[in-house]
């Protein structure tokens, strides 16, 4: 981004190229997800003190308490379904990734928010929020 000596920076949204690898990296991660890939959903995740995940039931700060917590997480009853997702992409290096989802048997509806930034080792989760709606 270059500063504009007339007002704010153009910022590139959703670039088709960038776009396309944050929404791949997205699904790689959801299917961590449902099928409890405990190692690619650490890999996904940014290994830092500063990476936060609020979850329906927990507040985890830093790569520890969310490896931790996925390690102990029982593996069953994963299973959902994507019912919107919104993918927006800001730049070369910075994403957003939303999505409302019904875990199966459920008529609760939940919503994930993911902040991702592109790395020297890829895309990563910097910062997310899982809560459930009712």
């Amino acid at each position: 981004m270059h500063a504009n000596p007339n007002g704010p920076a153009e910022l590139a949204i959703n670039l088709p190229a960038v776009l396309a690898d944050v929404t791949a990296v997205f699904l790689r991660y959801e299917k961590a997800l449902v099928d409890n890939d405990v190692a690619v959903l650490d890999e996904l995740f940014w290994n830092s003190p500063h990476t936060l995940r609020y979850g329906a039931t927990e507040n985890l700060y830093g790569y520890g308490a969310i490896g931790a917590f996925r390690a102990a997480r029982p593996a069953a009853g994963l299973a959902r379904e994507l019912l919107k997702t919104v993918i927006t992409t800001y730049g070369h290096d910075f994403a957003t990734a939303n999505c409302e989802f019904r875990r199966q048997g459920s008529e609760r509806t939940g919503r994930q928010s993911q902040t991702w930034m592109r790395t020297p080792a890829g895309w990563r989760v910097v910062s997310a929020h899982v809560s459930l709606l009712g």
